[in-house]
């Protein structure tokens, strides 16, 4: 089974929940926006996926991974709106990409019978 469920879509997965975890984080300094004194923050990631991409022999995404920072500036609805628009458009993408893969694997079962 392991054969089928391969390196990508464990990998694919993670990006899910990173996206979805940034998504909360996001939608959170939008809502607290005119809350005085409030800090923007947002999740760092970028690091832990150079690490993926080096390393080829382990690909494996946890959750606690996601280190929530504070960005120490003021709430900018323009620009969080654009994070949000970003991450959607990440999402969808990844979502592309996990259903292309379970679609070639349909192929290839079908192709078995």
């Amino acid at each position: 089974m392991d054969a089928l469920f391969d390196k990508t879509i464990e990998m694919l997965s993670g990006v899910l929940d990173f996206q979805s975890q940034r998504h909360k984080v996001i939608a959170s300094n939008i809502a607290n926006i005119d809350t005085p004194n409030y800090r923007p923050k947002d999740i760092v990631f970028k690091e832990e996926l150079k690490t993926l991409i080096s390393n080829k022999n382990m690909v494996k995404i946890d959750k606690t991974d996601f280190e929530v920072i504070d960005t120490g500036e003021m709430v900018d609805l323009d620009s969080e709106m654009a994070k949000l628009a970003e991450n959607n458009l990440m999402h969808n993408l990844t979502v592309e990409l996990l259903a292309r893969k379970f679609s070639g694997l349909n192929t290839v079962l079908k192709e078995i019978k």
